[in-house]
């Protein structure tokens, strides 16, 4: 084929071009491209393999959730429609991964964090998002040291264990009958933190702890453990820990004889405790922060939608959901999504949650705040009471 003169071509190319740009142009308001659109990272962590799998999905979940409503809404910060995306990553409850993913984050790019799920994973990355300037909300966190380290990067949306712990040493020995109570903790920040503060309230409650025990939140066999609290004769056994161990727990009381009541913290207050624990989880007693779903402003609503999308909740989503909508709020109120322009308005944030009123103290921790009891009967949770910050931790 013969090519055409060079003017030709010129003319050739203009005339498409011109085309193209009338095409593009004959409606109003034509869909922004993507250069219009400024995408914010922010990121999601928990264990999303490993025995905590199905909490830590619960956890990113929740907050995608809030992500893909406020992304269907439309926000603009700056003059600018932002679109956000949430950034998974797997710490799988480890405190060592935990800060390599933290650091992970910080070098992507993201502009906050919803997360970690651990208190043993939140503590050791909070140093690293203080030290980037990176705000950090985590919404199950509960152990105390997560926002008494002085970090003005670390908030939470969740009670934390001083009152936990007061209520559940106070329920053991006045409601349980707990003249003697046997604690075993798993050894992480969450575990050990709850039950130092389960140990102080059944004290001050004129209770004795007649054993403290340890394990990890690997193991699956306490059969040791067990016999030798059963030798203690206790009345109530306390675990502090997670689920994956909970549930083997109580089925290995029964199977050794333990008669002891078994109370537990929201780390075993979870639909797959009574699952894997099956038969055994009848009658044992367990903590949450916060009020029961149904009873929350958005709760039923959340429930609704989070379960047609995602499942069943476990415990902590509508916690995750909030947490995200806290940090998008503030970054409205900044009118930025920078984190040096937006961190200083996370703690005037004030907004009706799914979980109640949200808002933040000096030190990061979530106002107000209430502990509810539950009990397991058939193969459900059912409410037993909610105490509010404030009141006596158990009603006598």
């Amino acid at each position: 084929m013969q090519a055409l003169p060079l003017f030709k071509r010129l003319a050739l190319a203009a005339a498409v071009v011109t085309v193209g740009l009338t095409g593009c142009g004959k409606q109003e308001g034509a869909p922004k491209t993507a250069a219009d659109i400024v995408v914010v990272k922010i990121g999601s962590v928990a264990p999303l393999t490993g025995p905590q799998a199905h909490l830590g999905k619960d956890n990113d979940s929740g907050a995608r959730l809030a992500i893909d409503e406020v992304n269907a809404v439309g926000v603009t910060l700056g003059g600018r429609k932002v679109q956000f995306q949430l950034i998974g990553e797997d710490d799988q409850a480890d405190p060592k991964a935990a800060t390599i993913v933290a650091q992970k984050l910080v070098d992507q790019g993201v502009k906050g964090v919803i997360g970690h799920l651990n208190s043993g994973t939140s503590i050791p990355a909070s140093k690293i998002y203080h030290d980037a300037g990176i705000p950090q909300i985590s919404p199950s966190a509960t152990a105390i040291k997560y926002t008494e380290q002085g970090f003005k990067t670390a908030f939470r949306t969740m009670t934390n264990d001083r009152q936990q712990g007061r209520v559940l040493g106070e329920y053991a020995v006045q409601k349980l009958g707990g003249k003697r109570v046997a604690i075993i903790d798993d050894r992480t920040a969450y575990g050990q933190g709850l039950a130092d503060e389960v140990v102080k309230a059944v004290r001050a409650s004129g209770g004795e702890v007649v054993a403290r025990e340890y394990t990890s939140d690997r193991s699956t066999d306490f059969t040791a453990i067990l016999t030798a609290i059963k030798a203690k004769k206790p009345d109530v056994l306390f675990y502090g820990g997670m689920d994956p161990q909970g549930a083997p727990m109580v089925r290995q009381m029964q199977g050794l004889g333990l008669k002891a009541r078994f109370l537990g913290g929201d780390g075993v207050q979870t639909a797959e405790f009574a699952r894997l624990a099956g038969a055994a989880a009848e009658g044992v007693t367990a903590s949450s922060p916060g009020i029961p779903i149904d009873s929350m402003p958005g709760g039923k609503a959340f429930r609704e939608k989070f379960t047609a999308k995602y499942g069943p909740i476990q415990t902590y989503a509508p916690y995750a959901y909030d947490a995200a909508r806290a940090m998008i709020e503030a970054m409205k109120r900044a009118d930025s999504a920078e984190p040096a322009k937006y961190l200083p308005e996370i703690p005037k944030v004030r907004f009706t949650g799914v979980t109640g009123e949200i808002g933040f103290d000096d030190k990061g921790d979530v106002l107000g705040g209430a502990i509810t009891l539950y009990r397991v009967k058939g193969d459900k949770w059912e409410v037993l009471e909610t105490v509010f910050s404030g009141a006596p931790a158990v009603k006598k």
